[in-house]
């Protein structure tokens, strides 16, 4: 037996409609706030890690992509928010990563230097 034109019709409509509800559910995405959350943590997390001291330029424009981020959200532009969030996010998280890069680094230097002032004080004994 060969499906019928109204068989394939109804298959046709059932798929538009489908494609008609996920369009729908992607266009009415809720504010970005969890977004700006994470982005607020974010430039938290690397103040805290003394990122104005060894990451001035990423932590500053981490910052000014979250202010950017809470006036798009204020003005309700909801997708320019959330994309200047998830890069004030990956910004901080850089300056974040850098800073505990440069506060390793320093304290390798220190324990060289203190390693260095054990030799000589060794050599010094003999």
């Amino acid at each position: 037996m060969q499906p019928s034109f109204a068989y394939f019709r109804s298959v046709l409509q059932a798929l538009l409609c489908g494609c008609v509800l996920a369009l729908t559910a992607c266009a009415s995405l809720p504010p970005p706030t969890g977004e700006i959350n994470a982005a607020q943590q974010a430039v938290a997390r690397a103040n805290d890690a003394d990122a104005d001291q060894y990451a001035p330029d990423e932590i500053r424009r981490g910052r000014d992509a979250l202010a950017a981020a809470q006036a798009a959200i204020a003005s309700g532009r909801d997708q320019d928010a959330r994309t200047l969030a998830t890069r004030a996010s990956a910004l901080a998280d850089l300056a974040h990563a850098r800073s505990r890069e440069a506060a390793s680094q320093n304290e390798l230097s220190q324990r060289r230097a203190e390693i260095d002032g054990l030799r000589q004080r060794l050599r010094l004994e003999d």
